[in-house]
């Protein structure tokens, strides 16, 4: 089939609107407690870590969870998993709220919601194969990327203020009925896949879930890209968990720290927007991988040791603005280089290195904290990490069908 052949269809943009609603509200929910510790911990009688772990949990049971979401999102296919991910996330966002003055309960409900954000996050590449063609699939992996990031945000900008408004029990109920109705929207209007194949009918074919993993850890440059994927992912979990502890013995305050991770999704927004169209556009991968580890290193430099607060928030904003327009570039160019594996595998096992280096990174800068509780030693471990990533990518091959 040639791509004069292809027919795209208008409706693509309905299932990516309904995708971007239940993966912006699984990672709002994901990210409630952030911005709330100190009340969380006071309405709980909770210490600090117990509150930290309602996060927390969501990683770990990414890790256990990864291979089994990807069989079914391959399985299953698009609507099947993401609408049971969508359903998980609803039915047990409407629970937390019910069941609010119980942290047990909660603690469960957020095991709840967990389980449903591999079947979501892991089908983006699946959306981008099956509705858009090739040089598209970049931006729909972008935009997908951007509603994680615009979740995250709005649940850091609007959760203390429902819960100053209205109190916990109905700050929670009311993110979970918004969940609800995105999950009814996704599962009312999203299609499986167009009348037509978006691509080339040779890009169509996937194999077999665990035929496709073997095949994909056999590839030198998809490992390369899981170790880079390691690297960036467990950065920014590390980076955005203890901003304010990083920034606060120069002198910050926790609003201003605040305002900085605020300008770091930003700068992620504005990048998982304008650089996928860019890499469409042009047709590559590895020069975006490239420019993104470049490209944070400034940022980086500055979150450790900007000491006027021009500088930190110019810093935040690179950092974000370079590290996470990765992301979406770094799925699709996962899913090319592996095909014929199923795309929802590749995405699944580079974001649960994610998961496992987030944990690993938490931990550890907390662990080499200096006693005047300064991670600068942290972050410079990270910057010689960024530049080791940045010598593994040199040595990525251009996707294979983009080339030439």
């Amino acid at each position: 089939m040639k791509d004069k052949e292809i027919t795209t269809y208008g409706y693509r943009w309905v299932v990516l609107v309904g995708f971007m609603l239940v993966a912006a509200m699984n990672q709002a929910l994901w990210i409630t407690f952030a911005p709330i510790t100190s009340d969380a911990m006071k309405f709980y009688a909770a210490s600090d870590i117990m509150i930290g772990l309602l996060s927390i949990v969501f990683m770990a049971v990414y890790i256990v969870l990864v291979l089994p979401a990807a069989w079914l999102i391959d399985t299953w296919g698009l609507r099947g998993a993401v609408s049971l991910g969508a359903a998980l996330t609803a039915v047990f966002g409407v629970t937390r709220g019910l069941f609010a003055d119980n942290f047990l309960l909660v603690f469960i409900s957020q095991v709840g919601i967990a389980v449903g954000q591999p079947l979501i996050l892991g089908a983006i590449t699946k959306l981008a194969g099956r509705w858009f063609p090739g040089d598209e699939r970049a931006t729909a992996t972008g935009l997908g990327t951007l509603a994680i990031y615009l979740g995250i945000l709005a649940s850091l900008i609007v959760t203390p203020l429902l819960l100053n408004a209205h109190g916990m029990r109905a700050m929670l109920l009311s993110t979970g009925v918004v969940s609800a109705i995105a999950a009814a929207l996704f599962i009312a209007t999203v299609r499986e896949k167009p009348p037509t194949p978006a691509g080339p009918a040779d890009q169509e074919v996937r194999s077999l879930m665990y035929d496709g993993l073997k095949s994909m850890m056999k590839q030198k440059d998809f490992i390369l890209l899981l170790i880079i994927f390691f690297v960036g992912l467990g950065m920014f979990n590390g980076v955005t968990t203890w901003i304010e502890e990083i920034i606060a013995p120069r002198g910050f305050s926790g609003a201003q720290a605040g305002t900085a991770g605020g300008l770091m999704l930003i700068g992620g927004i504005v990048g998982a927007v304008v650089l996928p169209l860019i890499s469409d556009s042009l047709r590559r991968r590895k020069p975006f991988v490239l420019l993104a580890l470049a490209g944070l290193l400034p940022g980086l430099a500055g979150l450790a040791f900007a000491r006027s607060y021009g500088l930190l928030l110019a810093s935040s904003f690179v950092f974000g603005l370079f590290l996470l327009s990765a992301g979406p570039i770094g799925f699709q160019y996962g899913a090319e280089l592996t095909l014929p594996a199923p795309e929802g595998t590749s995405n699944s096992m580079l974001v649960v290195m994610g998961q496992v280096s987030g944990i690993l990174f938490i931990f550890a800068m907390d662990a080499f904290k200096a006693p005047d509780g300064s991670m600068t030693a942290s972050l410079a471990i990270l910057f010689a990490l960024t530049v080791a990533s940045f010598i593994l990518a040199m040595f990525l091959r251009e996707s294979p069908i983009h080339r030439g």
